[in-house]
């Protein structure tokens, strides 16, 4: 890249997040290390990198804003990549999901990625350049059963992808969605305990779960210039769970 490029990446203090994060440093990205609770993970992503911690709420129009300003008072720059990795997850049965449960999974795993998709774009159109990347689910392609609601918000998720990747790659701008298995991460580690979760580790064909760093390069490979003719696409990081 002839300049630096500046990289968003929500829900980069952990996990996948922050594989992410690392793999865009290390690919000479200014990166934005979105955090909501995290603030010491986060900024100890940030050190000895040139990257910044910045608190953001996603289910808020507001701090999305807010957060987009601070990225720019400290880069000087306008944002050039998204990732929309931030989500919540829960595991609950059918009938005992509330209205309340619903709304808050809804708006935490696929508003908030069209809010923050929504405030960026502009700029990207001007600068006729622009990578989104979404973070979905093998959960939105063959839904759940223990967590249904998290598996409708990574489908609309997965349709948002596909929606903006029509009406903005001819500016060009590439809206791609990734959907990851099983990763080795805390959001699963308890999952894996179960004698469910380790029937579902013996039928990935590949026989393990993902490391995070195997999502990342993913992810790190759509924010390229050698990506520039992918767009409206889910990539299935998965081991061979789901085609």
């Amino acid at each position: 890249m002839a300049k630096k490029k500046v990289a968003f990446v929500t829900g980069g203090s952990g996990g996948i997040g922050k594989s992410i994060c690392l793999k865009l440093i290390k690919s000479g990205f200014y990166v934005a290390v979105g955090y909501k609770t995290n603030k010491k993970d986060a900024n100890n992503l940030t050190k000895k990198n040139h990257a910044i911690a910045i608190q953001v709420d996603i289910t808020s129009r507001k701090s999305i804003k807010r957060g987009i300003q601070s990225c720019k008072k400290f880069f000087g720059q306008n944002i050039d990549v998204l990732i929309n990795n931030a989500a919540i997850s829960q595991e609950k049965s059918f009938e005992k999901i509330s209205d309340a449960d619903w709304d808050h999974m809804l708006v935490s795993n696929l508003r908030g990625a069209f809010s923050f998709s929504q405030e960026v774009i502009p700029h990207m159109i001007k600068s006729k350049w622009g990578r989104i990347v979404n973070v979905a689910s093998i959960g939105g392609q063959w839904g759940g059963r223990n967590q249904i609601h998290y598996a409708a918000s990574k489908a609309g998720l997965i349709n948002l992808t596909l929606s903006l990747a029509k009406l903005y790659s001819k500016n060009g701008i590439t809206i791609n969605a990734i959907s990851p298995g099983l990763v080795k991460t805390d959001l699963i580690a308890n999952e894996l305990k179960t004698t469910s979760g380790k029937n579902k580790v013996k039928q990935i064909p590949i026989g393990r779960i993902a490391d995070t760093d195997e999502v990342a390069d993913v992810v790190n490979f759509l924010c390229s210039n050698d990506a520039s003719y992918i767009t409206g696409q889910t990539i299935n990081v998965n081991g061979g769970m789901y085609p």
